[in-house]
């Protein structure tokens, strides 16, 4: 398994819906790359478009769930719910209220194609919507309204490196070396040092 680089903005293919994963196809080691991706960075889930692959494919393991779902089909239910501090991987360092459904239930296939169904409240019911807005090429940030959307949008902008943005960066650069592989414990930095 390796740690992926996840994409940030304003990376285009996290604007670009993603492609269904055609029938046979086996994403069985995407699945595990990202699974390891997504708790090396300390991310609750994590879509195939953050680390450069256009499928329909995202991993999660938040609030007592984990799994994967391949060409989710999503349906949200009950009243709209601005839960305190939704933030992205892809968008380091920002947070914010965004409107999302207060239940919501993914249907798709696992990686050996059996059918899997994944029904959420809360931060489950959130994290779903948010990867399934990933693979449609919408960010957390485009369902802000009012001042909070002109202000990420201005600090989209700015890409002023927030402290966050900065603990995530450098996280994920431990982790990854040029090659894009994952580094071992003791491994030199120096040219022609262990890898």
């Amino acid at each position: 398994m390796t740690v992926l680089p996840v994409r940030t903005v304003p990376d285009p293919v996290l604007r670009t819906p993603a492609a269904a994963v055609p029938d046979g196809q086996d994403v069985r080691g995407l699945v595990a790359d990202m699974t390891e991706t997504m708790h090396a960075v300390g991310g609750v889930g994590l879509a195939a478009p953050q680390v450069g692959v256009g499928l329909r494919v995202f991993v999660f393991d938040v609030a007592g769930a984990a799994g994967h779902v391949l060409n989710p089909v999503l349906e949200t239910s009950g009243a709209p719910l601005r839960e305190p501090g939704e933030g992205c991987l892809s968008v380091p360092g920002l947070r914010y209220h965004p409107a999302r459904a207060s239940e919501a239930v993914v249907r798709g296939t696992d990686v050996e194609g059996r059918p899997v169904e994944y029904r959420g409240t809360g931060l489950l019911a959130r994290c779903l919507q948010h990867e399934t807005d990933h693979l449609d090429g919408v960010l957390y940030v485009d369902r802000l309204d009012g001042e909070e959307r002109r202000e990420a949008r201005r600090r989209l902008r700015a890409q002023t490196p927030e402290p966050e943005a900065r603990r995530i960066a450098a996280r994920r650069d431990g982790l990854v070396d040029s090659a894009f592989t994952r580094r071992r414990p003791g491994a030199s930095d120096r040219p022609g040092g262990p890898r």
